[in-house]
Parts: structure tokens; C-alpha cells; sequence
């Protein structure tokens, strides 16, 4: 889609980001509306009680917030927790309960909307490495209105674990764009660098929100068949934005000496491109994996599967309830548990030389030789001091105990950041602490828990989704969308403004 003219007519919706929360929120303001099924139950009676009250009318006309009251899920957002009983009741107890919810496709309910995304709909999938299975089974990773295992009966014959591959997810967000006939509202190949509010006009021209940036197109063809590739400026005007950009675009640093030494790695693909070069194996100085998040544990078993000797170095214990691992069924996550086995029974014992600050650990020769895990050695209640040119990383306990490593790369595998440089400031303003920088985990954008709407945006109309707002898992996230389109639903439902009806025959105004 071109995006050099459409700065003639103020569009209802922007949406910035195709990920999996941009796909889905298209899905339904596409016309795709829920409804309870005839004669369809839920297994929480009180859910069950409330829902039948009003059968005729879809979700998107409920009260959100009542249909909240009670329930208990595993996000902090009532309307995710609500959303994912609807699509999976129970699942979280391993049971297959079929949803209460029948899609009915109505395009009379249609708001027109355009979502803006870098690449392929799909957003950061598309660039996730492929082979390692999702945390997530396959259904929570599913849309509504296109099963995931129906659709991936073809694509191979075994499902380990009912889990799929980032590669195989991928492919599925890019085909139900397709299948749900969305593709006319994406624009692919774009770069935002701007949003801003933007003040009314004297002539009644109501006040709205400015989106700019570059859209990438394919120029000239060359001799060898390959195309030139240029960026075209865009500016559109929109009564409404949702940012839905994900978090994984800025790999967070530790802020240490010598983090920018050549070593030094901030994302998993670098350890993929060393071992494609065959730089890793058993004979190589260790790799020093830093982080305990799912991130780092796929890196320690790739360097594990090379038999490549591995320091790992994380700040919590490894019996903390709020590690990862210690959330995981076993049974589901057989190699996550591995890793776990590792961190617990491998651990680093510090013995301090008596009249020295820092011990050398040389090549995990305090690695206990009965461990089935031979050349990992843990590190926990650990951070990184320092990175030395040489190679050596200087690692502090909690006590203050410094212990020197020899190693051969670092890999800091502890999050990422979202990039909402086209905001003022990063964004910070919009922050649960406006102090501190967003973070998907520790300071998400604060936003109405019933609307998603940003609690300290410009003006109204700007909307936020998604790991922006701490939504990490799909399963969760589908029920930003919800919240979205139903607000916007019911803005539609109450009319425009007196300036808006002056400019009803022209544009779809979703500005109240």
C-alpha cells in the first residue's frame, strides 16, 4: 500500500506495529465480531451467568468491566484474563474446553484502520531464529478465527510437546493476514519516526494525531536482477493511534566498562553467526552467557549441545519464585527444566585466597567432576563489574566476593527495549514511572485497564498494547485488542461531536 497520499484525509485508526497485536486488533475492527454461540456454556459459572444475560449482543457492546468481576488468570490485566478465558477456558489446568465464542463476520461494523510495520506481517517473529520451540503451546499462540493446529497439520507431522517453532509461527501470523482478507490495511516496509499531536484548524477541522516517517520501495531494476531500494517519505493524520511495537527492538546493556568490546554480544543471532563460522567448540575458551530469562537459557543450550564450555552469571537465586524456570510445568518444558537442573546442581563456591579480593576461576576447574553436566558452571546472585580487552570478565557476588573469568565471547541476554524514538523522549512521559525509561517488565506504558487507552497521552485517541503495556505471551495480548475495539466500538455507537458531524461526509470520525 502507498502512503504518499494519504495525507489528504484524516484516517480513524493508525495502528504501529503488525505483530501479533496488530494482526489481531485489524481482525476486529475488520468486521469480525464475537458473539456467545447458541446454546455454548462456559465452565465458570459466573462467567457463564453474566454472559447469558445479554446473549443478542456481541462482546464488543458489553461491559468489559463487569464481565471482569471475579475472574483470576495468570496476567495482571482484567480484560486479557477475561479475553483468554473466552478463547481457552481452563487451559491453564491442561484442559481443551471448546470456546463459547462464535465469530460472525459483519462489515457494517468495519472502522477503517492502517497498520504500519517495518517488515512481513508478523513483526519480530519473522526475525526470531527458527528452530527452538515457543514457550507457549500452540493454541495460546493462535488468533481468533484460524486454529494453529488445524492449520499446521500440513506443514510437518509431529508436534513435540503441542509447541511450535518461531519459523512455523511466523508463517502462520503472515498467512492469516491472508486468510482474513486483511491485507488491504497493512503497509509493509515502514519506518515511523514521528507522532505528534496536532492542534485544530480555524476553519472547525477537529484536533487529531500526525504520523510520519519513511516507506521503503522497490526502485530500478539492475542488470543482475536485483532492485534498488529507496524510502519515500509519509505523513498521515489519524483521530486515533495504538502503539503495538513490541519491546524486542533495543537489546538491554549492562552499562559496565569494556560492554562494547568486540567479544561482548547483545543477542542470541551473534552466538548463532559464531557457531555458523565454527568459532565455538569443545576446545574453546568458555562463553559467558549473562541473564536468566529464556533467552539466555536457549544460548546455554546451544553452546551445551557443542559441548563449548559455559559460565553463566545471573543476579537472582536460583530458588527465586519469580525465575522463570520456577514457573515452567516440567513435563511441558523438558529442556528449560535442564537448564534449571544446571543453574541448581553447577554452582560457582566461592573460596576466597586469604589475602587477595578476587579469585581466577580457570577453565570451571571448581566444576564439581560428578556433575552429568560437565564444563557449565553457575554463577548465581552474580553481576558483571567489568570486560577486560584480554578477554577476562570480572564477576561480583551479592557479598562482594569478585571472581575473574577467562572466556572466549559474552553473550548479555537480559531483555530488550522497545524503540518509541518517534515519541518525545522515548516515550518516558507514558511510563508507570515517568523517571525511568519503558520497559516491558518493570515500567510498561500505563494504560485504562478497560480501554487501553495511555494515561498520560497528548490528547485523546492514543491507545497502547501488548508487551508495551506488560503483555509478554499472544495469549495475553489479544485481549488489548479487545479492550481497544470495544472502546472504539463504543465511541462509534455514541455519535460524533458537533465539529465532527461537520466533517461526517467527508471522513469516519472516531474522535469524542
Amino acid at each position: 500500500m502507498e502512503l504518499h497520499d494519504k495525507d489528504r484525509e484524516i484516517l480513524p485508526v493508525v495502528i504501529i506495529g503488525n505483530g501479533p497485536s496488530g494482526i489481531c486488533l485489524s481482525y476486529l475492527l475488520s468486521g469480525y465480531t464475537p458473539y456467545l454461540s447458541p446454546g455454548a456454556s462456559h465452565p465458570n459459572p459466573l462467567l457463564h451467568s453474566k454472559l447469558v444475560e445479554q446473549p443478542h449482543l456481541s462482546l464488543l457492546e458489553q461491559d468489559l468491566e463487569y464481565l471482569c468481576e471475579g475472574l483470576e488468570g495468570r496476567s495482571s490485566n482484567p480484560v486479557a484474563v477475561l479475553f483468554d478465558s473466552l478463547l481457552l477456558p481452563d487451559s491453564d489446568f491442561g484442559l481443551d474446553h471448546t470456546s463459547p465464542l462464535e465469530w460472525r463476520y459483519e462489515p457494517e461494523r468495519a472502522i477503517s484502520h492502517l497498520v504500519l510495520g517495518k517488515g512481513s506481517p508478523g513483526g519480530a517473529w519473522h526475525a526470531m531464529e527458527g528452530s527452538m520451540l515457543t514457550l507457549s503451546l500452540a493454541n495460546w499462540m493462535e488468533l481468533p478465527g484460524l486454529k494453529l493446529k488445524d492449520w499446521m497439520k500440513d506443514k510437518r507431522r509431529n508436534v513435540r510437546n503441542d509447541r511450535a517453532t518461531p519459523a512455523e509461527i511466523a508463517s502462520y501470523y503472515q498467512h492469516y493476514v491472508s486468510q482474513m482478507s486483511l491485507e488491504q490495511n497493512f503497509a509493509c516496509g515502514t519506518t515511523v519516526t514521528a507522532v505528534t499531536r496536532q492542534p485544530g484548524d480555524q476553519d472547525g477541522s477537529p484536533p487529531c494525531w500526525r504520523v510520519t516517517g519513511l516507506q521503503r520501495r522497490e526502485g530500478e531494476e539492475l542488470g543482475d536482477g536485483s532492485a534498488v531500494s529507496e524510502e519515500e517519505p509519509f505523513s498521515l493524520l489519524a483521530h486515533n493511534v495504538v502503539l503495538a511495537t513490541g519491546t524486542h527492538d533495543i537489546p538491554a546493556r549492562l552499562g559496565v566498562e569494556g560492554e562494547s568490546l568486540r567479544f561482548v554480544c547483545h543477542s542470541f543471532w551473534e552466538l548463532e553467526a559464531a557457531i555458523a563460522r565454527g568459532e565455538l567448540d569443545q576446545s574453546s575458551d568458555p562463553v559467558l552467557v549473562v541473564g536468566a530469562g529464556l533467552t539466555a537459557a536457549d544460548a546455554v543450550l546451544a553452546a551445551h549441545h557443542l559441548n563449548t564450555p559455559i559460565y553463566h552469571a545471573f543476579r537472582r537465586s536460583v530458588a527465586d519464585p519469580g525465575l522463570i524456570f520456577n514457573q515452567l510445568p516440567k513435563l511441558l518444558y523438558p529442556e528449560y527444566h535442564k537448564v534449571h537442573q544446571m543453574m541448581t546442581r553447577q554452582q560457582h563456591q566461592p573460596t576466597p585466597p586469604p589475602q587477595e579480593q578476587s579469585q581466577n576461576v580457570d577453565r570451571l576447574s571448581t566444576a564439581s567432576s560428578r556433575s552429568s553436566y560437565t564444563g557449565y558452571l553457575s554463577f548465581p546472585c552474580h553481576r558483571v563489574v567489568a570486560f577486560r580487552p584480554n578477554g577476562k570478565c570480572v564477576l561480583e557476588s551479592d557479598s562482594g566476593q569478585q571472581t575473574v573469568v577467562q572466556v572466549s565471547k559474552a553473550l548479555v541476554l537480559i531483555g530488550a527495549h522497545p524503540n518509541l524514538a518517534f515519541l518525545e523522549d522515548n516515550g518516558r512521559r507514558l511510563g508507570v514511572d515517568p523517571s525511568e525509561p519503558i520497559t516491558c517488565r518493570r515500567n510498561p506504558i500505563e494504560v485504562d485497564p478497560f480501554t487501553n487507552k495511555v494515561a498520560a497521552a497528548d490528547g485523546p485517541g492514543l491507545y497502547a498494547m501488548g508487551p508495551l503495556v506488560g503483555e509478554n505471551f499472544v495469549r495475553f495480548l489479544k485481549g488489548g485488542a479487545l479492550a481497544i475495539a470495544s472502546d472504539l466500538a463504543k465511541r462509534q455507537r455514541e455519535g460524533w461531536t458537533d465539529g465532527d458531524k461537520r466533517r461526517n461526509s467527508k471522513i469516519c470520525d472516531l474522535d469524542s
